[in-house]
């Protein structure tokens, strides 16, 4: 009966430090980009929203797929921390590529928050995909 429970302390170690990873992520993220996100999610802005949830979610696949394939903690911790740059990397392709991005979005443009959410998602995509070994 207890060999059912033999992976747990793997698990808690990994989902515990992810979990950690997903809050210095947010707060790196929110710092480095110009719109102040969290401010602007509780004003009720959408588009603020949909581009930061884009950004969890493009960090997520990655941050799941390291946790899957990697071989340690350490491991782990490294594979993060380039979903991490993959992550600020998307901002700034979406930022050169929509003129105005981060004042598009703290107004409220909806197409804009789609735009770098979108950019994000499919950056998370392909880190994610990329970190098969």
């Amino acid at each position: 009966m207890f060999g059912y429970a033999a992976g747990l302390p793997a698990f808690l170690a990994y989902f515990i430090l992810g979990l950690v990873l997903y809050a210095l992520f947010a707060w790196i993220y929110t710092t480095l980009t110009p719109q102040k996100e969290i401010t602007l999610i509780r004003a009720g802005n959408t588009a603020a929203v949909v581009a930061f949830l884009g950004a969890i979610l493009g960090f997520s696949l990655p941050l799941a797929s390291a946790a899957a394939n990697s071989l340690s903690i350490v491991d782990f911790i490294i594979w993060a921390v380039i979903g991490l740059l993959a992550q600020i990397l998307a901002f700034f392709i979406a930022s050169r590529t929509m003129t105005g991005l981060h004042q598009r979005i703290t107004d409220g443009e909806i197409a804009a928050g789609l735009w770098g959410g979108g950019i994000a998602l499919a950056v998370g995509i392909l880190n994610a995909a990329c970190m098969t070994y």
